[in-house]
């Protein structure tokens, strides 16, 4: 039986011998053997593949027969998508020129900005404006330069702040350093270009390498010797409240106070509900003082959040009768040990229809920490958050004003982000006044003014014999 299989398989091909029998129905034609592909062609579809065929087929089924049913589980979806996207995290970002110029576009005499950019326009109004008689530029103190969650593990960022820049580094331990970004071998931007080896900074142009804790040069490749004196200069820094904080002072004096940790914001704490950012043109004492001008936030923050963040205090949106944000405000300087430094804004506001339904309230507690950084304890009827301002002066008329939010996990996410929202629109607001106003050094006050000339004695504690000025920076060159 084998012997005949074998030498059909040496000629070429596999014969089966006589006697094995074929695999197949004795009664099968070459007809019924030509109509077997079209059989199993028929049969070739899975059930997993029928399936979006048969629910598509149910669901219309389901709407046929339960119209009223299929609507309101309709309605139970748009709902839940909608609370997903206002649950979601708001990044509200705003250049210098996307607010405060809206005004000037629309006043009579907008025809000769006619043409023009925002861009230009923010430009050409900074120079014809009147600056005033101003204080100086920087005052001392912890500014932040970044927010934590923008530097990674061994990324280094450049930051110009302060009349200064900064190569801000994160090493492979996490750490976080600041060192002058100017490597002092041949000038090199080593934040532009340069790497992070280890705890270490490497410069991009002849691969110096400076370490973070101290700036001290720890490497230099081609030479045989490292000098001692080799040194690129290292600033005080802290990384604390998702910020990355540097001390700046114009006598290079060591700090004078620390920041701490809001336990809220430990990690399994409360949540982030989001952050804004603005570039507003003023002077960086103008920005804290509207803590201590308390008049100005029935007149400015009066009007209805449907009025938007313009100054429009008529119209059906800004509320008029039927709806305002009412305001009770003090401010007082801290004077215990070690508290000099801190500031705070006790802070009542409610939201009232016709004057007398009081629809939302809420308390807050907003403490100046120094002369850059506010911490903001809101307490409403939906639950606790925390808001974190920063304002950190870019320029001497240049402010980059960062605010972060966090809520406890008993305030629902969309409530959270409405405050985040209205804080936003009721910042810009604010920001229309300081990118065209003038600094007053002797305003005329009443007597219910007197908060504004305390906080002008308390901030002046920041400022220093050598604190640089506006007409010149700190090298002898113009602004």
């Amino acid at each position: 039986m084998c012997a005949p299989l074998i030498w059909s398989c040496a000629r070429g091909g596999v014969r089966l011998p006589p006697q094995l029998p074929l695999n197949r129905p004795a009664q099968e034609t070459d007809a019924s053997r030509r109509s077997l592909p079209a059989q199993v062609h028929t049969n070739t579809l899975s059930p997993s593949s029928q399936f979006p065929t048969r629910t598509m087929s149910s669901l219309w089924s389901f709407v046929q027969e339960q119209p009223t049913a299929a609507a309101y589980a309709a309605l139970a979806f748009i709902i839940w998508i909608a609370y997903k996207i206002a649950s979601r995290p708001i990044n509200y970002v705003k250049e210098l020129s996307c607010v405060g110029f809206d005004p000037t576009l629309e006043s009579g005499s907008a025809g000769r900005w006619k043409g023009k950019s925002r861009s230009e326009l923010a430009t050409e109004m900074s120079r014809m404006r009147k600056l005033g008689n101003l204080p100086p530029a920087f005052p001392n103190g912890w500014f932040a330069l970044l927010e934590s969650d923008t530097l990674a593990k061994s990324r280094v960022m450049h930051v110009a702040a302060l009349g200064e820049n900064f190569a801000v580094f994160r090493g492979e331990s996490g750490e976080v350093y600041v060192l002058d970004a100017y490597c002092p071998h041949l000038g090199a931007n080593m934040a532009v270009g340069g790497c992070v080896k280890g705890e270490s900074l490497e410069c991009p142009f002849h691969a110096w390498r400076f370490g973070g804790k101290d700036g001290q040069c720890v490497a230099i490749p081609y030479a045989e010797k490292v000098p001692e004196f080799a040194k690129a200069r290292r600033w005080h820094s802290v990384e604390v409240n998702s910020f990355i904080f540097v001390w700046y002072h114009a006598q290079n004096e060591e700090p004078t106070w620390k920041l701490t940790a809001l336990p809220q914001l430990a990690p399994s704490q409360w949540v982030y509900r989001g952050r804004s950012e603005f570039y507003i043109s003023a002077h960086i004492q103008e920005i804290p003082e509207n803590g201590a001008d308390v008049a100005h936030l029935n007149a400015i923050h009066g009007p209805s959040l449907l009025a938007g963040g313009t100054l429009s205090t008529s119209g059906f949106l800004a509320g008029g009768s039927w709806a305002r944000h009412l305001w009770t405000a003090s401010w007082a300087a801290q004077t215990g040990p070690n508290e000099g430094h801190k500031a705070i804004l006790s802070l009542v506001h409610e939201f009232r229809l016709f004057s007398k339904f009081a629809m939302i309230k809420m308390n807050v507690n907003a403490v100046q920490i120094g002369p850059g950084y506010v911490e903001l304890s809101v307490d409403t009827t939906f639950g606790k958050a925390v808001i974190l301002q920063s304002v950190t002066p870019v320029g001497p008329l240049l402010q980059r004003v960062i605010h972060r939010m966090y809520a406890a996990p008993s305030m629902p996410a969309p409530f959270a982000n409405m405050i985040m929202l209205g804080e936003a629109i009721m910042f810009k607001r604010d920001i229309i006044v300081w990118n065209h106003k003038k600094f007053e050094d002797r305003p005329l006050l009443v007597r219910e003014d007197k908060a504004i000339n305390r906080y002008r004695r308390w901030y002046s504690q920041f400022y220093s014999e050598n604190s640089p000025r506006l007409g010149k920076s700190p090298d002898g060159l113009d602004w």
